[in-house]
C-alpha cells in the first residue's frame, strides 16, 4: 500500500508539472473517497493544496465527516454553501417549466440532485482558476466501470487518481492514510437527497462491483445489474462525440 501511495502522489506531482499549475484541489463531502483524495493531493502539494466543502441541502453529519477529515491530514480549506445558489438556480428553471408546460415531475428528482452535482463542479473549478490548481476527481473503479457519477458534475475533473482501485482498496487505503473510522465506516453516499445510499440506487454492492471488476464470479442478478449499468454510461466516459468530417 505504501508503494501504491507513492506512485500515486508522484503521479499526481508530475501531472501538475505538464499543467504548469500551483497545486491541487479536492471537493471534500465527508466520505471515504474524497478523504483518500485530500490526503493524496496534500502529499504531492504540501503547501498548495485545498479542500473545499460545499454543502448544498447536504446531512450535517457529512460536514461534520468533511471537517474531520481536513484536521486529520492538515489540508487548508475553505466552504462554499450552495444551498441557496442552487434553490434560486432550480427554482427559476422548474418556473419555466411550469411555464411551458414541459415539467415533468418523474424525472424532478434526478434534476434536482445532478445540479447539485454540475454547481459544485463549476464552484471547484472557479476556485481552481483562481489558485491556478487541478482540479482532483474521486472517482474509484467500481463508479467509473458502473458509470455511478454525474456527467459533467462529479465527473468533471481534471484527475482521477483512483480510477484504478477498487472501493475495498480505497478503503485499504484509507486506513493506511489515517482517514477518520466514522468516515470509513460510513454508509456510502453521494449525498443527493435524505437517506440516499449509493448501493441502495444501484441494486448491488460495491463488494459485488469489485469482484465482478476483478473478473470473480458473482450472482447472475448482481452481474446483469453491474453490466446494464457499464453499457448505459458508456457516454460518461467518452468526449463528447462528433459526426465524422464531410469528403
Amino acid at each position: 500500500m505504501e508503494k501504491q501511495i507513492e506512485h500515486i502522489v508522484e503521479w499526481l506531482k508530475q501531472k501538475g508539472e505538464e499543467a504548469n499549475v500551483k497545486g491541487m484541489l479536492v471537493g471534500v463531502s465527508g466520505g471515504i473517497d474524497s478523504a483518500v483524495v485530500a490526503n493524496l493531493i496534500k502529499k504531492a502539494f504540501p503547501e498548495n493544496s485545498l479542500g473545499v466543502i460545499m454543502p448544498c441541502k447536504s446531512q450535517s453529519s457529512d460536514a461534520d465527516h468533511a471537517h474531520q477529515v481536513i484536521e486529520e491530514c492538515g489540508i487548508d480549506h475553505m466552504t462554499v454553501d450552495l444551498t441557496d445558489t442552487h434553490n434560486t438556480m432550480f427554482g427559476a428553471i422548474k418556473e419555466q417549466l411550469k411555464a411551458a408546460g414541459t415539467l415533468n415531475e418523474a424525472n424532478e428528482k434526478l434534476a434536482d440532485a445532478n445540479l447539485r452535482a454540475r454547481l459544485r463542479m463549476s464552484t471547484l473549478y472557479t476556485i481552481a482558476t483562481n489558485h491556478n490548481y487541478l482540479v482532483v476527481g474521486t472517482d474509484n473503479a467500481a463508479e467509473w466501470y458502473t458509470g455511478y457519477f454525474t456527467k459533467y458534475g462529479d465527473g468533471g475533473v481534471d484527475l482521477v487518481p483512483l480510477v484504478n482501485l477498487t472501493k475495498g482498496e480505497v478503503r485499504e487505503m484509507a486506513g493506511y492514510l489515517n482517514v477518520p473510522e466514522a468516515v470509513i465506516n460510513k454508509q456510502p453516499s453521494a449525498g443527493l437527497w435524505e437517506g440516499q445510499t449509493d448501493e441502495n440506487e444501484m441494486g448491488t454492492s460495491y463488494d459485488m462491483i469489485d469482484k465482478h471488476i476483478k473478473g470473480e464470479e458473482i450472482p447472475e442478478k448482481d452481474k446483469e445489474i453491474i453490466e446494464a449499468m457499464h453499457r448505459k454510461s458508456a457516454h460518461k466516459r467518452s468526449l463528447a462525440p462528433g459526426p465524422e468530417p464531410l469528403k
